[in-house]
This record gives C-alpha cells, sequence and structure tokens, in this order.
C-alpha cells in the first residue's frame, strides 16, 4: 500500500498569509551547549503550511477545531485533476466529472506545482473555490473540501467561499500538496493538532490506496 504525504513541512521558509505572523521554529535548549535535551519553541499562526479551518474561523456563533467530527477527517476521499482551471466555479464544477456522491474531495491544481518547485513568496494568482462553486459543493453534499494552497477561496475573495462552506458543516482542508497524486479515489487522513476552542490546526495529511 503507498502512502502520500499531502502535507507540507513547516519552517521559517514556508509562505503564509499576507499580514499573519512569520513562521518561528528555534531551538532554544541545545545538548552541544550543555542542556540536558535539545528544545524547540514554534510561534505561528494556526493557519499555517496544511492545516484545517474550524466553523469559527469566519462565523460568529461557529465551533472550535476541537468539534470536527473524527468520521469525517478519515474516510474515502476523490482527488479531481483540475490544473488547467483558473477558479474553480459551479461551471468548472458541474463539468469536471465528479462521481455522484462524493463526501470528501479534494482539488488538485496548479497551486501544487509552487510547493513542488520550494516556492517561499506568497502566490496571489493561486487557484481557488468562488462563491459559486461554494454553493454548488453546499448543493451536492459535500462533507469535506480540500486545497492546494494556503486558502479555499481565491484571494481577496474569501468572506462568502468559507461561510457558504461553514454554514453548510463541510469541512475545510487548506495547504495540500497533491502534486504527486493523481486523480482518483483514496483513503484520507486529515487530523488536526486538537487545539481546544482554536479557528484552526495544523494538520497532518495522508492519502493512501483504497
Amino acid at each position: 500500500m503507498r502512502i502520500y504525504d499531502v502535507s507540507v513541512g513547516i519552517s521559517p521558509e514556508l509562505p503564509v498569509w499576507p499580514g499573519d505572523p512569520q513562521i518561528v521554529l528555534e531551538r532554544v535548549s541545545k545538548i552541544e551547549e550543555g542542556a540536558n535535551a535539545n528544545v524547540s519553541r514554534l510561534v505561528c499562526s494556526v493557519h499555517i503550511g496544511t492545516h484545517i479551518d474550524a466553523p469559527i474561523h469566519f462565523l460568529e456563533d461557529g465551533t472550535g477545531i476541537d468539534s470536527l467530527p473524527l468520521n469525517v477527517l478519515i474516510g474515502r476521499a476523490y482527488v479531481i485533476d483540475l490544473s488547467t482551471a483558473d477558479v474553480l466555479d459551479a461551471k468548472t464544477l458541474e463539468s469536471a466529472g465528479i462521481p455522484p456522491r462524493t463526501r470528501r474531495l479534494l482539488f488538485k491544481t496548479r497551486n501544487s506545482k509552487y510547493w513542488a518547485a520550494g516556492e517561499t513568496d506568497f502566490k496571489e494568482n493561486f487557484v481557488g473555490v468562488d462563491a459559486s462553486g461554494a454553493r454548488w459543493l453546499a448543493r451536492k453534499k459535500v462533507q469535506l473540501v480540500g486545497v492546494d494552497y494556503l486558502s479555499v477561496a481565491p484571494f481577496k475573495q474569501s468572506r462568502d467561499t468559507h461561510r457558504t462552506l461553514l454554514q453548510a458543516g463541510i469541512v475545510i482542508v487548506e495547504g495540500l500538496n497533491l502534486h504527486e497524486v493523481s486523480q482518483g479515489r483514496y483513503m484520507l487522513y486529515a487530523l488536526p493538532i486538537k487545539l481546544m476552542g482554536s479557528d484552526g490546526a495544523p494538520t497532518r495529511a495522508i492519502l493512501t490506496g483504497v
């Protein structure tokens, strides 16, 4: 069974959302300097790299990341390759040939090439799901949506897409790296750090064959 690690590595070089704190990962206790053990500290937003958004991220009365159902975070998923798309709108999704009754849907777009190339600058022209695409996903009763950049929505179009998805109870996984993954069915395991009441959390996500 092949395992695909579709998470991005967290380091100070990783791009972050404009305005969010830069990632600090540093060794504060060092064995070579006489410490009993090596100890590091991490300073960052909860929306770094591969992460999951909680409802409270965009909904005033939403719940935190610790409330997300494990049976949605683990299960069969479909990766759809839309590498030629500029935006994931309703028209694009309707014509994409997504299998009926798909409950966990991961979008592979040109964004994944940024991770594969090791790009360290934030890309404003990344591909995302617009408001019409979010409404399409809600109508189709998708339970989980994954995208391969730092936001599910196109740059400066965050609010409508996020609110539509979260109000529909759809789990949002952002920052996946699907560069080495082909279109098809997989088992998804996407478990966020259990940060109580948080609006998001870094996540280790993997895919396996089914």
